[in-house]
């Protein structure tokens, strides 16, 4: 039997809304697994959202992407259009069934990305202000050098994660490393303003784990029916 929550979280739903950020190659993907089979085992409904898996929206931003069409502020629309239709198909029809949504990546990812690409700061969050609050938010914090062995080391440079659609550099590398530095400031403005739970992402994976382990499980503590 599932487990349920004896109030609501600030978002007004019944559910938990969990959300992990970080750059491409910070690990996000491993750690929301582990996450979720260690909810599961705990009897806890869960579910993952990930950035850009709308049925609906997804495979026009993939076309739009290979015919390079997308200029900052399309580019930004778009992805929010993703977003809204996750939300009200996926979020929160689970938050309402009192489930844990754990999303891999969540508007921060919009709120770097785009203003990096020359979206205003103030636009791209009333753009989003439709989003609920998550109950907690970690960022999985990683340097450049590092990020980019990783990324070399798994699969590779991608266009628009370099950054070359925006003309930083016409070498790959350098292009990398300018647009990941210019995300990882971002993020930094952003640690603050929606009090992350900052990881050093560079740790072995399973003390990462248990950090957030231990985070989520104050949370839940806090609000769960024993």
């Amino acid at each position: 039997m599932e487990r349920t929550f004896k109030k609501e979280s600030e978002h007004g739903y019944p559910g938990l809304l969990i959300s992990i950020e970080g750059t491409d190659g910070a690990g996000r993907t491993t750690h929301i697994e582990q996450l979720r089979n260690w909810l599961a085992i705990e009897g806890y409904g869960v579910i993952i959202s990930e950035w850009k898996t709308s049925r609906l929206i997804a495979k026009a931003i993939d076309q739009a992407k290979e015919r390079n069409l997308l200029h900052a502020y399309t580019f930004s629309l778009l992805y929010a259009s993703d977003f809204a239709d996750r939300l009200e198909h996926v979020i929160i029809p689970a938050l309402k069934a009192g489930m844990i949504v754990l999303t891999d990546r969540y508007t921060y990812t919009a709120y770097s990305r785009d203003v990096v690409r020359g979206v205003s700061p103030e636009w791209i969050r009333r753009l989003y202000d439709f989003a609920p609050k998550p109950d907690l938010i970690f960022y999985l914090k990683i340097p450049v050098e590092i990020l980019l062995k990783r990324i070399i080391g798994a699969s590779g440079l991608d266009y628009y994660e370099s950054g070359r659609d925006i003309g930083l550099s016409t070498d790959f590398y350098e292009s990398f490393k300018i647009y990941q530095r210019k995300l990882l400031s971002e993020y930094l403005k952003m640690e603050k303003e929606f009090n992350f739970e900052v990881i050093d992402g560079t740790l072995a994976i399973d003390s990462v784990q248990n950090k957030m382990r231990k985070k989520v499980k104050e949370l839940l503590d806090s609000g769960v029916i024993k």
